[in-house]
């Protein structure tokens, strides 16, 4: 009876089946087809057409009867391109279509900032597109091979326009380093069309923040192939395409760079406790490969010698350790002091770092005279500085400091004077 019974259970679960059909029918109605949307929104674009005032008040009243959320892919498309999008960039096959658009406005700012303005105002009224905009403008720029020339540079424009008001993130730029677009030159085009927009709403300051706010800032030599990726192709292409501050910007950020770098070398090699003559060749090297000034790398050496050591938290003990490990490295500060103006950046750089830690506050006076002994600096830098090249950093306790050996110094330059006087 009981087997009976169970085969029995067994045999009535086919009845489900039922629901699962019914399931299956009702995702069918639900499924993915854009057409009767994309009718909608053409039919909509060609009755307001190059009101673009309309355009917007249109788009606003749709979003109430048409499904935005699912269909946000299709409606970006239509609004850029006047349908839907086939992978690579061509138009769809038999889908209605409309030429008020993006691609066939005028390819002027005016418009482009109109344009804009359209996109903001559909995003700020629809906060859930946001996403979907900024994978679209990504799927857009990896498709810039199938648009016409006027189509890509309408597209740079309103990007730029986007970018420049904090529409977009810059993130969005990834797609240009594809390699395809790269190899062809399409990405540096394009960018060129994007920053001049950009530059037109906005400074530099505007772009360099966007481009580090995502990590950025040091890539752009990637729009170039790997064999024009130099610091003076990035300079002369921009500059002669007219955006020299987008060529000083690339410049300037792959020198912190190269700065960066060699700085983390540096300290690697005062941690391993390289020969000090293997280090200055080192550094010689870089300074001629990267064009860096003396007065910049001597303050990277500065930086380097004083991380390289866990400093005591004593005040009384962290003169002495300070005095040898200096002395240990004086050969290294010497050998990159050899201008006035070197000199005076060092002393700047020491001043400033005690006045940052301030267990080192008392031991300003003595790392100068520790260095004068050890012809790293001489007493024309340091009467200057006392005189008037100090900075403001502790300027009192640190003048208080110097002045007896200011003093000695001054009766020392005073005798000699006298000394040559005699003589004469």
């Amino acid at each position: 009876m009981g087997v009976f019974f169970m085969n029995n259970q067994r045999q009535q679960k086919p009845t489900l089946t039922g629901q699962r059909f019914k399931t299956r029918k009702r995702d069918e109605k639900e499924r993915f087809d854009p057409s009767q949307f994309q009718e909608s929104i053409v039919q909509g674009l060609n009755q307001t057409g190059t009101d673009l005032e309309a355009v917007a008040k249109f788009l606003d009243a749709s979003g109430a009867k048409l499904d935005y959320r699912r269909y946000a892919e299709t409606l970006f498309d239509i609004l850029v391109a006047g349908g839907m999008l086939a992978p690579g960039g061509s138009m769809a096959d038999d889908m209605t279509r409309t030429e008020f658009c993006l691609f066939k406005a005028q390819e002027d700012m005016e418009t482009m900032q109109a344009y804009a303005q359209v996109f903001n105002k559909l995003i700020r009224r629809y906060k859930y597109l946001e996403k979907g905009f900024e994978e679209e403008i990504k799927k857009l720029l990896l498709f810039l091979k199938g648009f016409t020339e006027s189509e890509r540079n309408k597209l740079a424009m309103l990007t730029g326009i986007l970018l420049a008001n904090g529409n977009i993130s810059a993130s969005i730029l990834n797609s240009l380093f594809n390699e395809n677009l790269v190899k062809e030159g399409v990405s540096t085009c394009f960018a060129v069309k994007l920053f001049k927009s950009w530059l037109s709403e906005k400074d530099i300051n505007s772009v360099a923040g966007s481009l580090r706010k995502v990590g950025m800032e040091h890539r752009l030599m990637e729009l170039f192939p790997a064999n024009k990726r130099s610091c003076e192709h990035f300079s002369k292409y921009f500059t002669d395409a007219g955006l020299k501050e987008i060529s000083d910007f690339a410049r300037n950020q792959q020198s912190i760079g190269a700065r960066k770098e060699l700085q983390k070398e540096l300290e690697e090699q005062m941690s391993r406790g390289d020969p000090l003559k293997d280090i200055i060749a080192n550094i010689r090297e870089e300074i001629k490969k990267n064009n860096i000034s003396e007065q910049m790398m001597i303050g990277l050496i500065w930086s380097s010698v004083m991380s390289s050591v866990e400093w005591n938290k004593k005040e009384e003990l962290v003169t002495e350790q300070a005095i040898k490990h200096l002395k240990q490295y004086s050969p290294l500060l010497k050998a990159l002091t050899s201008q006035g103006l070197s000199e005076l950046t060092l002393l700047l750089k020491i001043q400033e770092y005690c006045y940052d830690n301030i267990h080192f506050m008392k031991t300003f006076q003595k790392i100068v005279v520790l260095l004068y002994k050890a012809d790293v600096l001489s007493e024309e830098a340091i009467l200057k500085w006392y005189n008037d090249a100090h900075s403001a950093k502790g300027k009192s306790v640190f003048l208080e400091q110097m002045k007896k050996f200011v003093e000695w110094l001054k009766s020392a330059e005073e005798e000699s004077e006298s000394e040559e006087e005699e003589a004469d």
